[in-house]
This record gives structure tokens, C-alpha cells and sequence, in this order.
């Protein structure tokens, strides 16, 4: 008989489960194909956590990161015109070999009437490519037009406050426990 088992592991331990080969969906996690799905749960997490049954994603500073954004002022970002642009496609170079040295999937944009020149070759695909150059060309145009305005110093500020934030805090925690302790008599 033909049987495949799935390991899942709940509570340090390993709880093999059968099914059949019908019930098997190849999914899909971090671009690798899976077949057998498990899932790892450290000691003392249940099954209602907040984090990934992975383990690698830890959703609350998900959250914190996508909160800043409605903190900062998109209204003075520029718009690219795709008149105001040259754009080229180059051959890409770096590791990859063969495949990345014969291809023309490297982007490179520039901007007319600034003159600010952007290359992207993070990928092997083309689009995501321009799409990655154009995102970079608007960041670059921000801070040239928008200096202290623009997205990117407005997050290092919003940045730079909550750490502020943190330490502060901390140091009122260390003193209340520090005059705790001296009022305790425990030092």
C-alpha cells in the first residue's frame, strides 16, 4: 500500500498524519513548490498566535511598518511623464553567468530635464525592471524637488521620533524600578 504522511509538529513534538495522494496541493511558499506542508510551532505558541505557523513572519511589526504611511504627505510626489524619460535597455552584468550577460534586461532611465540617471538590473525580468527603475526615478525626484518634504526624510523622521519615543520610555521604566528598589530597601 502506497501511503504518504505529513509531519506536523505541535509542541516540540511530531504528530505524523496520513493521506492520500488525491488530498495532495502543491502550494506555493516563498516561490518553492511544497508538497508536504509543515508546520513548526516553538514552545509555548498556540494555534491563535500572531506570528507565521512558519515562524518567519512576524505580523505585529508588519503592522507597525504599513502605519507610517498614513503619517506621510504623498501629495507633493511627482508624477513621471514618460515624454520626460529616455529609457535603454542594456545588457545586464554580475553573477548569473551566461543567462544574465547575454540578455538586454537591465533598465536604464533618464530624466531630461534634471538629468538624474537611474539603472535597475535587480531581476531577470524586464518589466518588473522598469517598473523597479521608474519606482527609484520617482524617489530620486522626490527628494530632489521636495528635500525635507519628500517621502523618504519624512519617514527617517517619523522614524527617528519613535525612537526617541522608545528611549524616553525606557528611561522612565529604569528609574520607576530603580526608585522601587530603593524604596523596597532591595538593593
Amino acid at each position: 500500500m502506497n501511503a504518504h504522511f505529513n509531519a506536523i509538529f505541535l509542541h516540540g513534538k511530531s504528530v505524523l498524519t496520513r493521506f492520500s495522494p488525491t488530498d495532495i496541493i502543491p502550494r506555493c511558499i516563498d516561490r518553492k513548490i511544497s508538497f508536504f506542508h509543515t508546520f513548526s510551532l516553538p514552545y509555548g505558541e498556540d494555534k491563535n498566535s500572531k506570528s507565521h505557523p512558519m515562524g518567519h513572519i512576524n505580523y505585529y511589526n508588519q503592522q507597525r511598518l504599513k502605519s507610517f504611511k498614513r503619517y506621510l504627505d504623498y501629495s507633493k510626489v511627482p508624477t513621471l511623464d514618460e515624454n520626460d524619460l529616455e529609457e535603454q535597455f542594456v545588457r545586464g552584468s554580475g553573477p548569473g553567468g551566461q543567462a544574465t550577460n547575454k540578455t538586454n534586461n537591465a533598465v536604464t532611465l533618464k530624466h531630461k530635464s534634471t538629468g538624474i540617471v537611474v539603472r535597475c538590473h535587480e531581476t531577470r525580468s524586464l518589466c518588473k525592471n522598469q517598473e523597479r527603475a521608474r519606482e527609484i526615478m520617482i524617489a530620486k525626484l522626490d527628494n530632489l524637488l521636495n528635500g525635507d518634504q519628500s517621502i523618504e526624510n519624512q519617514e527617517r523622521l517619523l522614524k527617528k521620533k519613535l525612537s526617541i519615543k522608545k528611549e524616553q520610555k525606557q528611561k522612565k521604566l529604569a528609574d520607576l524600578k530603580k526608585s522601587f528598589k530603593m524604596r523596597e530597601g532591595l538593593e
